[in-house]
């Protein structure tokens, strides 16, 4: 009988400990909460989230806390686009700037990355690189990637030892066709007014 209450007052005192620290862990997570930059967090919501660091940082959120800080331009996000430029010039009353043209090369031609899967040799390495796991497989076997999740941030390509990862263009389908933009010089001509005159007011 001795041994049953040793027992029971060894899982009540543990029982009392877990709880006063769980108490004690909760108080704390609330009281010392470290509050995040409400600006970049909006910032961050505008990103497309491709995780893919061709803006020179290592992910969408690194990028939204520069630019909070004005330590670099809304133009360097090709995933993101000229759409992505607008919101954040919009969000952040300035205006909005061309993105910038060492990163604009091929950005209005999206592309995915294709496994060459007959030379894949199963190391994994382009797995580990994707930053949105849009590639599956395991070692020594085949991979693939999933074609609606890839970003096309071609992360995936200098990893591979045996280049057997391609980007191709992502086919068009009646769901994602778009009516093509204006150029910009269509666009430049919008904002010029026409008078036209009839010849009456131009004998008068």
């Amino acid at each position: 009988m001795t041994i049953i209450t040793e027992i029971s007052t060894a899982v009540l005192v543990l029982v009392g400990l877990a709880a006063f620290f769980g108490l004690v862990l909760g108080y704390a997570s609330v009281r010392f909460k470290v509050k995040g930059d409400p600006i970049t967090d909006k910032i961050d919501a505008l990103l497309p989230q491709t995780q893919c660091g061709q803006c020179s940082f290592a992910g969408c959120r690194p990028y939204a806390e520069a630019i909070a800080k004005g330590e670099i331009g809304i133009n360097q996000c090709p995933p993101g686009g000229e759409a992505t430029i607008l919101a954040l010039a919009d969000l952040l009353g300035i205006e909005p700037e061309p993105l910038n043209e060492e990163l604009a090369e091929g950005e209005d031609i999206p592309t995915v990355a294709v496994i060459i899967e007959k030379d894949c040799i199963g190391c994994t390495l382009c797995i580990q690189a994707c930053p949105v796991d849009a590639i599956v497989g395991s070692a020594k076997h085949m991979h693939t990637v999933i074609a609606s999740e890839c970003t096309g941030c071609k992360l995936c390509l200098p990893p591979c030892p045996v280049d057997c990862i391609i980007m191709q263009p992502i086919k068009e389908t009646p769901a994602t066709w778009k009516y093509p933009e204006p150029s910009p010089a269509l666009r430049a001509l919008e904002g010029i007014k026409v008078v036209v005159e009839t010849k009456e007011r131009a004998k008068s």
